[in-house]
């Protein structure tokens, strides 16, 4: 394989057109996070299909040929630029759709009036996922006007869907019907961050995502907390209880068997993760999660990237808004996230939740389990080889410092089903950082790691054209 080294002239080329066109970036940034794409919401249906409308307009200015393709009641965006029917043929997979926003507990502006402060742009999506696929585009415009005239081509293809936030629910089918127009040696998985704006490294794994909602039923309908107390099941007391034995004292998942297929954490993988710089202190600043817990006996890398979790993400009993009536609830619920990492399949983690549900739940409780097997995820590993080496190159480039380690994608996403429908390898590129604020409030993205993502974005262009081996 060879090694393809760029001049200095061609990397301070790449950088100063992103510099020139800096304020037109985050101009466009702003105006694309000023649609409001909330996916999960049916009154915002039109504002992704605006979404889908208005980047399929920055592809064709970056001169990708573009159009919308309807998925389910949304539309995902499609663009390409061929340039050689003979050359490595790359699909980059983003979203444009965006979570919900509370506007009440946003300090820096309203979620979709989008602001520019202390080097960082505000709004929702700014980074998950619109900055990221901006970065796409402008990183491809980048690499057309500084390449040399002779300069082995790549082709490009653009797949950016406006369903990923409620779990992709018509991905597959979209994928099917346009498997011809989206054949591609190679997929980029743009939805993912970097460990911190000075220590690049490419993302090689990405957890799988299962989610599931729990109802438990007590009285028939709600009863008088006085009346019926000391006699009545109250279901949020027995959902807590389920929820607190779901972990046993040492952090570890109490599901039993849910362990039996995680594939050990190999040495050179403790290597990667152990490069990458951490500091206690300073990541529970930056993600503001002010504690650090979890699974005993594995560090907090390790724990992100390599060892499944269960997450509490939603819970609902009595009267938790408006004014308290005093009642022992009808019904509590509650709703679950999984991560599951290789090699765990969603069939085999849905059983064991739904037979660990069944042992621990009151005999004299009426409840429901829902696991969402539909949507789930699988997780994903990168193989190592030419492009990953390419990868980390464009990386050290683009951020004017070399890579330190390899990190895992702590979330999930549709990898291993792109990887499925067209047999080829993913690798992921994203430009999103922890202290983001991903589906929270105040959800920004630093303006210089757009720059430096977008740089890295050309300069893989370039190493795959000049290597030749997707």
């Amino acid at each position: 394989m060879t090694q393809p080294l760029q001049g200095d002239e061609e990397v301070g080329a790449i950088a100063r057109h992103l510099e020139d066109h800096a304020s037109e970036i985050i101009e466009r940034l702003r105006s694309w996070v000023s649609i409001p794409s909330v996916s999960a919401d049916p009154d915002r249906r039109m504002d992704v299909v605006r979404s889908a409308h208005w980047i399929a307009g920055e592809m064709r200015d970056a001169g990708m040929t573009a159009t919308v393709l309807q998925t389910g009641d949304v539309c995902a965006a499609y663009g390409e630029l061929i340039r050689d029917a003979s050359a490595p043929t790359v699909l980059v997979y983003s979203h444009h759709d965006v979570r919900n926003a509370k506007p009440e507990e946003w300090s820096e502006t309203e979620p979709f009036s989008p602001v520019v402060r202390d080097g960082r742009v505000y709004g929702r999506g700014s980074s998950d996922a619109k900055g990221q696929v901006l970065a796409h585009v402008w990183g491809l415009r980048a690499h057309l006007a500084t390449a040399p005239a002779d300069a082995p081509g790549i082709n490009v293809k653009l797949l950016i869907e406006g369903e990923e936030e409620i779990g992709s629910p018509n991905l597959a089918a979209l994928l099917e019907e346009h498997a011809e127009d989206l054949a591609c040696d190679l997929i980029v998985f743009s939805d993912t961050i970097q460990w911190r704006a000075d220590s690049p490294a490419p993302v090689t794994s990405m957890r799988g995502t299962i989610t599931a909602t729990l109802d438990i039923i007590g009285p028939a309908r709600d009863v008088h907390s006085g009346v019926a107390s000391g006699v009545t099941l109250n279901p949020a007391f027995a959902l807590a209880n389920v929820l607190s034995r779901l972990h046993d004292d040492s952090g570890r998942i109490a599901i039993p068997g849910f362990y039996d297929d995680v594939a050990p954490l190999t040495t050179e993988r403790k290597q990667e993760f152990e490069a990458l710089p951490y500091d206690e202190d300073v990541w529970t600043e930056r993600t503001e999660t002010r504690e650090v817990t979890g699974e005993a006996g594995f560090t907090v890398k390790e724990r992100l990237w390599a060892r499944p979790s269960i997450e509490v993400i939603s819970l609902l009993a009595g009267d938790p808004e408006g004014i308290e009536r005093s009642v022992i609830p009808h019904k509590a619920s509650a709703s679950l996230s999984i991560r599951s990492v290789p090699d765990q399949r969603i069939p085999v983690v849905a059983d064991q939740l739904r037979a660990f549900v069944e042992s621990v739940m009151p005999a004299e409780a009426e409840f429901s389990l829902t696991v969402d097997e539909d949507i789930a995820q699988e997780p994903y590993t990168s193989p190592n080889g030419a492009v990953l080496d390419a990868l980390e190159r464009a990386l050290t480039l683009g951020y004017g410092m070399p890579v330190q380690g390899r990190m895992g994608n702590a979330g999930g996403g549709p990898a291993d089903l792109l990887n499925k429908q067209f047999g080829a390898p993913v690798y992921f590129l994203g430009t999103g950082l922890p202290e983001d604020h991903w589906h929270a409030s105040d959800e920004s993205v630093d303006i210089g790691m757009l720059l430096h993502g977008a740089a890295s974005i050309a300069h893989l262009w370039r190493e795959l054209a000049s290597d030749g081996e997707p």
